[in-house]
């Protein structure tokens, strides 16, 4: 059954949330992929990139299509114009989770009252989601995405160590309000280089920069990689020319966000900044009483896996990782196992763990309790 976090235990302390692409994955596609190795594992686009690291026109073509299908759809997401069901499920799940974070921080006594909310998604749900919860006036909060400025707002570090105080008319008391620090670790499409700093921007709307000619080229190859029962070895080939190849990568090495293959930014500008959040992330996990919540996260990334087993010292530090399914759950449990300050959380059998069932049974104000279907029924 869906073991939930109770919301007595943790309000009070230092909580991290840590999500990754399984939280938008109704929005947006993930790394995964429709076909499998000669072992008969899930290919990823993340697997196929170290494999073609030596071949620049594999690689190219593998590239091309996780633009294409992956950072494009995100750079010109709209929330307004969503009309399907299941989409827009998604962003009400991000809602969902950020009026539980801004109940659990109005339970504290503390004039500091923050949750810190680290993703690798490049996207601008959390955010979108909050000015939609904003905008109803119903919630009284600020997100603190690091960035500082009137007309032009610039990203830096220790603009997270900030935090609003709301005085009373005559200033005899003092309200902290709740505040949500949202650290993009692997970047953002909403983040543009602006000479040696980082420029934020969610207004900015991007254009898809292959032409129709190049994309006509991958429609077979983008159509193999997503229909199941394809294998590696039999994924069609891509002909491209040197120009296309090189426009591609001048294109694509500007972009603000992490590679899914060796984790890095070809900015140093954007390097640097990753870098001081990994160890922002590491600094808020030693903290006393700490907790961390993970949910859509594969820990694929290694540097965060490791930052994160490092952490797992602190003897005061609580995490429950979240995971889809049973499998992942099972991988997870033996990265861990090592640690008895984790709880490795995974669905029950028949279920998995999306991102309604998160917010229903594990992480909320009232947690409900789960029911097995053929339960429900004999009730």
């Amino acid at each position: 059954m869906f073991i939930s976090i109770p919301p007595v235990d943790i309000y009070n302390k230092n909580i991290n949330l840590l999500i990754g692409s399984g939280a938008s994955a109704d929005l947006f596609p993930t790394l995964g992929l429709a076909i499998t190795n000669s072992r008969s594992e899930w290919e990823t686009i993340e697997t196929l990139a170290t494999k073609y690291e030596g071949d620049i026109k594999k690689k190219t073509a593998l590239f091309m299509h996780y633009y294409n299908t992956c950072i494009s759809p995100v750079q010109s997401y709209n929330p307004d114009i969503i009309r399907s069901r299941k989409k827009k499920e998604n962003i009400r799940n991000y809602q969902n989770l950020i009026k539980t974070i801004i109940g659990l921080l109005e339970k504290r006594k503390d004039l500091n009252r923050k949750v810190n909310v680290f993703t690798t998604n490049y996207d601008g749900c959390l955010p979108f989601a909050a000015d939609s919860i904003l905008t109803d006036d119903t919630h009284q909060f600020t997100v603190n995405d690091g960035s500082a400025g009137f007309r032009t707002k610039h990203l830096h570090i220790k603009n997270f160590h900030r935090f609003q105080c709301q005085a009373s008319a005559f200033e005899r008391h003092n309200y902290g309000i709740p505040q949500i620090n949202l650290m993009n670790l692997h970047g953002s499409v909403y983040w543009e280089k602006d000479a040696d700093k980082i420029k934020v921007d969610y207004d900015a709307r991007h254009s898809n920069f292959l032409t129709a000619r190049t994309l006509s080229k991958l429609e077979d190859y983008s159509e193999y990689l997503v229909t199941k029962g394809g294998t590696t070895e039999e994924i069609p080939s891509v002909q491209l020319t040197p120009g296309e190849i090189s426009n591609f990568w001048d294109s694509y090495n500007a972009l603000p966000i992490v590679n899914p293959t060796k984790w890095k930014f070809h900015e140093t500008v954007f390097e640097e900044h990753y870098y001081q959040m990994l160890r922002l992330l590491s600094y808020e996990l030693e903290k006393p009483n700490s907790i961390l919540i993970t949910f859509g996260f594969s820990f694929a990334d290694e540097h965060i896996l490791k930052l994160v087993q490092r952490s797992l010292t602190n003897p005061t530090l609580k995490a429950y990782v979240c995971c889809y399914s049973a499998s992942s759950a099972k991988k997870l449990a033996g990265d861990f196992k090592a640690w008895n300050n984790v709880d490795v959380i995974g669905p029950p059998d028949g279920e998995s763990l999306t991102f309604t069932n998160f917010n229903k049974y594990i992480f909320s104000l009232k947690p409900e309790t789960y029911t097995a279907p053929d339960a429900a029924e004999a009730l």
